[in-house]
């Protein structure tokens, strides 16, 4: 080989030894963009799927009504295909809010498809000197993941403004505490989180910091820098939409990539899951696809947690560290 060949074939390598692989040794700390006070501003962009005005208002006026001022975002309204605005569109929106330094929060109008499409668009450094919550779920996974990957950041999983009611008084208990503990959530309250036993958890206590989202977009993430790095993490999935065997094929990724093998503990959010079709049974329910992959690993697995496409949809904060404590009487996940 010639010295150039050489130095060059070096140099290859030294890239290919840069990629992310999603279990490599997690050393950082945990950062929150400040809380936010009465007064405070909370954008509303629409980086995935297409809304309208008018079905926001719901959350625009619960959201003032907390104490909040909303700036609505170019992107309400507009439309290419499915998605509210064109790529450039929705990046230029979504980038207007994260270098804006008066605004506190930026909640995503709805999920759908399309952050992928837009986030390497995306500039932070502004964002990084001046921080914001960033808040949605589904879809917004992509965000969520690459603010705990790449900046070492906190955010908000929760349910998004085509959630909020059309007629608060209307809303039972369960809809209205999902979304009034968003304002807890962004005003510095520390969560508590319990969910009902199911005898297919792996009882145990744990600590870690809390990742994770969507199953579908995790995959989909596998490899690049938006990655997910679980070691010592406490991985939190939840999905919607999916056949069995897509759910098992999904959760092999999982396993297959290393993000099961060093895990704290694992929470398993609601999934909605496609009817087999006839004469094609998968064979397998969720949780015996779940248990089979994490068979080998002692740490705490807990089913049927409240978060995910449903009406019992409770907030969550990214990036933080919980204790997440499963016993036969239910789950409990407590912020530290």
């Amino acid at each position: 080989m010639q010295r150039s060949e050489f130095i060059q074939s070096l140099s290859l390598l030294g890239v290919g030894s840069m990629m992310p692989t999603g279990n490599e040794p997690e050393v950082k700390h945990p950062q929150r963009p400040p809380y936010l006070k009465t007064g405070g501003k909370i954008a509303i962009t629409s980086p995935a799927g297409y809304i309208t005005l008018e079905q926001i208002q719901p959350a625009v006026k619960m959201m003032q009504g907390w104490g909040f001022e909303i700036v609505i975002g170019d992107t309400i309204g507009k439309r290419e295909g499915t998605l509210g605005g064109s790529d450039i569109e929705r990046a230029a929106d979504f980038q207007r809010f994260l270098d804006d330094e008066s605004i506190g929060a930026i909640m995503c109008a709805r999920g759908g498809y399309g952050v992928v499409r837009m986030m390497d668009r995306l500039n932070f450094e502004k964002f990084k000197k001046h921080p914001k919550w960033i808040i949605g779920f589904s879809d917004i996974t992509f965000l969520h993941s690459h603010l705990n990957r790449q900046i070492n950041l906190a955010s908000i999983h929760s349910k998004m403004c085509n959630s909020f009611p059309d007629d608060w008084e209307q809303a039972d208990e369960v809809q209205k505490s999902s979304i009034t503990l968003i304002k807890d959530c962004l005003m510095g309250e520390p969560i508590l989180t319990t969910a009902l036993a199911n005898q297919s958890n792996q009882m145990g206590i744990t600590k870690g910091v809390l990742v994770g989202g969507n199953l579908k977009c995790i995959e989909s993430m596998a490899g690049s820098h938006s990655d997910l790095n679980t070691n010592g993490k406490i991985l939190v999935v939840e999905d919607t939409g999916e056949y069995l065997y897509s759910i098992d094929r999904m959760f092999w990724n999982l396993k297959r990539s290393g993000k099961l093998e060093n895990l704290n503990g694992l929470v398993i959010g609601g999934f909605k899951i496609k009817p087999d079709d006839p004469g094609e049974e998968f064979g397998k329910s969720l949780e015996q696809i779940v248990l089979e992959k994490v068979k080998d690993y002692g740490y705490p697995v807990s089913f049927d947690f409240p978060i995910g496409h449903q009406k019992d949809n409770r907030p969550l904060k990214l990036g933080i560290s919980y204790q997440l404590e499963v016993t036969a009487d239910g789950t409990t996940l407590r912020e530290l």
